[in-house]
């Protein structure tokens, strides 16, 4: 990030975390020229892509979210991890052009319906799937697994040189069994490491929630605090 870039922060609004809490963001001017460029420098700074905005949480008085990131050349599978990709070994994974189509459409409303039912994006239509998943100026790549023909998951990945970005991952509901939510991030890893890209960016860990509590388990895992990347303990 340079001083010849504009940043904007957010009026103050409800946590997506914990309801009781005040949350405001950080965020690069979306109008901002070469946002493609500035992507890179953006991730290793702490910052994360929702649609078209590059944004990092700034909220007065609480620090809970911390940026965290895969070491992809040192990451080893835990037995755990190994297992899933044993119970996915039926599936096939294609690199495929980001954007919407309506067999993703449908998979992701499935997904919201089941996983997310009245979080405000359950009836998300295909200009919601277009705005939130993708933007004009990103390096995205979907990653679909399949069943055969049938579409069962799609992690949603923006690759720079400096990093890949694990932005969003849904499935098929019905396959829970199979942890897709992990094996689309042992996908993204592999990609990292097909195209010698050094970190998997996992967005935010929050210490104690339930929700963040899986990306400890991606070792060796890096958080930053205090303006530098640190190992997690």
């Amino acid at each position: 990030m340079t001083d010849r870039v504009r940043l904007f922060q957010t009026l103050p609004h409800t946590c997506g975390y914990y309801a009781e809490r005040t949350a405001q963001n950080l965020v690069v001017d979306p109008g901002a020229p070469h946002l493609d460029r500035l992507y890179g420098p953006a991730l290793t700074k702490g910052f994360r892509r929702a649609g078209g905005h590059l944004y990092l949480p700034q909220c007065g008085a609480c620090q809970a979210c911390v940026p965290c990131r895969i070491d992809v050349e040192h990451f080893v599978a835990d037995r755990t991890q190994r297992r899933c990709l044993k119970r996915n070994a039926d599936l096939t994974i294609e690199e495929a052009l980001p954007g919407f189509t309506h067999e993703r459409h449908a998979l992701y409303q499935r997904y919201l319906q089941e996983r997310h039912s009245g979080g405000g994006m359950d009836a998300a239509d295909a200009e919601d799937f277009q705005r939130f998943l993708t933007a004009p100026w990103s390096p995205t790549v979907f990653l679909e697994f399949r069943q055969g023909s049938r579409l069962v998951g799609v992690a949603v990945t923006d690759v720079t040189l400096v990093g890949a970005s694990a932005v969003y991952t849904f499935f098929d509901p019905d396959e829970a069994a199979r942890s897709l939510g992990t094996f689309g991030i042992l996908q993204q890893v592999e990609l990292a490491k097909r195209r010698g890209i050094p970190y998997l960016y996992l967005g935010f860990w929050i210490a104690g929630h339930p929700k963040m509590d899986y990306k400890r388990r991606f070792r060796p895992l890096e958080i930053r605090k205090h303006d530098r990347w640190i190992p997690m303990p």
